[in-house]
Parts: structure tokens; sequence; C-alpha cells
């Protein structure tokens, strides 16, 4: 078996990583020739570090990594799920803390979807999360235009035909129409790009709202968009063994 790449992250993740500062902070330390790593004055703020192997000082002091973090947010509409955006879109991690802004979102949810998404800095777990391999059941509730009929609801729980490929089956049930709009609830266990909104779209229907509620055995149990919330042992227990 080969031997596993260290992980490394860039400086200012690394620096807010032990707690001290956010990210934006750690530039500002970096920029003021305050940081050593390995008993050297950097400077440069795209360096990338092992904060296993590397030794970071600040004003002289050493600075030493937390303990894992496990983060549930409510991602609301227009924020991307990155650590950085390219083009100074808000991210998942401007919601959080500065304490926190070291963790890494699993998996995606792209912009114009709304829900769960969990946050961590532990690699295994993320790993068991979006590995395909792995299975895990993601549920999603979705409003469309339209009166959504049975026949368009068993189809997308049997499967679609997109550009990739079908779709594997899915679990799939009508919850309420109210005017012109159908909602229902659908769980899958792929992480297609913009799955679910493609499938509708075979099948005749354009997706409004997608809110994704629950990953695995846990549940989102927050209220409104932008809502965060640390996880209990109990519950990080349960995505560990989560199908």
């Amino acid at each position: 078996m080969a031997a596993k790449e260290p992980e490394k992250l860039r400086l200012n993740r690394a620096i807010a990583a032990t707690g001290i500062c956010s990210r934006r902070d750690a530039d500002e330390l970096v920029k003021a020739r305050r940081v050593k790593v390995n008993g050297v004055i950097v400077d440069d703020l795209s360096m990338q570090v092992d904060l296993a192997k590397d030794r970071i000082q600040v004003d002289g002091k050493p600075l030493y990594k937390k303990a894992y973090d496990y983060v549930v947010l409510y991602k609301p509409k227009g924020v991307v799920t990155t650590c950085d955006d390219e083009k100074g879109r808000r991210t998942v991690l401007d919601l959080l803390p500065p304490d926190l802004q070291h963790l890494k979102p699993v998996g995606r949810l792209d912009r114009d979807s709304e829900g769960m998404i969990i946050l961590t800095n532990d690699g295994a777990l993320a790993q068991t999360l979006t590995h395909p391999s792995h299975h895990i059941d993601k549920t999603y509730r979705v409003t469309v235009d339209g009166h959504i009929d049975q026949n368009a609801l068993k189809t997308l729980s049997e499967g679609v035909r997109l550009s990739e490929g079908i779709t594997q089956r899915a679990h799939v049930h009508s919850l309420k129409r109210s005017g012109n709009l159908s909602t229902f609830v659908i769980v899958i266990s792929e992480g297609r790009n913009r799955q679910i909104r493609r499938m509708c779209a075979k099948v005749g229907y354009n997706v409004l709202r997608l809110v994704r509620e629950r990953i695995g055995a846990l549940q989102l149990n927050l209220k409104e968009p932008g809502q965060w919330r640390q996880l209990m042992a109990s519950e990080v227990s349960l995505l560990k063994v989560s199908k």
C-alpha cells in the first residue's frame, strides 16, 4: 500500500486551524513578517505547510493543531461550497467564526441549492462520506414548477439517462401540491454535478427550490439559512456508520 500523502494547507488556513485568528488576519501576520516556519521568517502567502510536521511560530510562540472539529451548516442559496472563490463570491467558510474557518466542506451543494453541508478537518470522515463506494444516502426536498405526475416520479426513482449514464435507483415520494407547484422528497446515493436538477429537467420539470435535509442518518435540524452548529459526539458516530 502506498504511503499516505501529507495533508498540506495554505499557510493562512494552517494558522487559522490553531484557533488564534482568521485566515485574513493570518495573512496580515505573514505580511508583517511575524510568522516563522521551521525557524525561518516567511512572507509567501501561497506557502503550503503540514501542521503535523512543520513548526509554525507567531511572534516566537509555537502554534499547535486543534483537535478535530465537526460542523453542520444550513447553506443559503447563492453561497458557494468552497474554501476560496476566485470570483470573490461568498463561501460557506464566510458563515463560520474565525476559529472554524480552517474546516473543509464535505462534498458539494451547488450555488442555487440550499441546506445541509458538513464541514470538518477530519479527512478520514470526509473520505467516508464522499467516496462513491460507500453509497451514503442524501435526502432532498424538491419544489418544481407544475403538477408533477406519478409517471415522472416513477421515472426519477427507477433511473434517468443523463449524459454520463443512467442514474442509480432513488427513493421518491410526493409531499404536496400548492397552486401550480409540486414538492417531493428524493433520496439518492450519488453525487453527480447538479444531478437532481438535471433529472427533473429530463422528465419535464424545472426545479425552483432544492434543499438537502439529511446526510446518512444525520438530520439538518436547523431552521434558517446561515445557521450552523457543532456536532455532538453521538452525531459524529452516526456519520461514521452511515449508509
